[in-house]
């Protein structure tokens, strides 16, 4: 991972704020997942995320933003906002029919990112393999929960780690 990618988090009202610096990626969204699961626990159903200084993201990334999206829906309350994406991000968000899971805010329309946030920086749990791929799986099946058209485009993925599965289902 680069060690300018980090994902800081606050709290500013009762919003949960996820600043994205550098890029998104499998690495930063272990540790996101888990700090916006425990926000959900505490009662936490508002999340905003600023994109204003990511310069991309991948797939895993995007399948846990999904995921977050996915689990409000289920819970039958809350919302997640995405701050400042650039064209880029924007556009990765919609060619994968994620625009319907939360809303957009440009520069123009969004809130000033607040300054007394009180941030802590995510460290990513330890990438040991279990990890890293049970968030890769979870990732890319909440991407074809969201958007079916993405089995498709990521059916060799979900193969492949479902087949990593079976063998550790077996060990147990």
């Amino acid at each position: 991972m680069s060690p300018k990618s980090t994902i800081l988090a606050g709290l500013y009202h009762q919003a949960v704020w996820l600043r994205v610096n550098g890029r998104g990626t499998f690495q930063t969204s272990a540790g996101m997942k888990e700090y916006t699961r425990r926000m959900v626990q505490r009662g936490h159903r508002e999340f905003i995320v600023d994109l204003a200084d990511c310069e991309l993201m991948d797939s895993t990334f995007m399948g846990t933003l999904a995921g977050i999206a996915l689990r409000l829906r289920e819970i039958g309350s809350g919302s997640l906002t995405v701050l400042h994406p650039n064209i880029r991000n924007r556009t990765l968000l919609e060619n994968l029919g994620l625009d319907h899971l939360f809303s957009f805010e440009s520069p123009s329309d969004a809130p000033p990112a607040p300054r007394q946030v009180a941030q802590e920086t995510l460290t990513p749990p330890p990438l040991d393999p279990a990890t890293q791929h049970d968030t890769i799986l979870s990732a890319h099946e909440a991407l074809v929960e969201a958007d079916p058209e993405n089995e498709e485009r990521f059916r060799d993925v979900l193969d492949l780690l479902t087949q990593e599965s079976q063998p550790n289902a077996a060990d147990t």
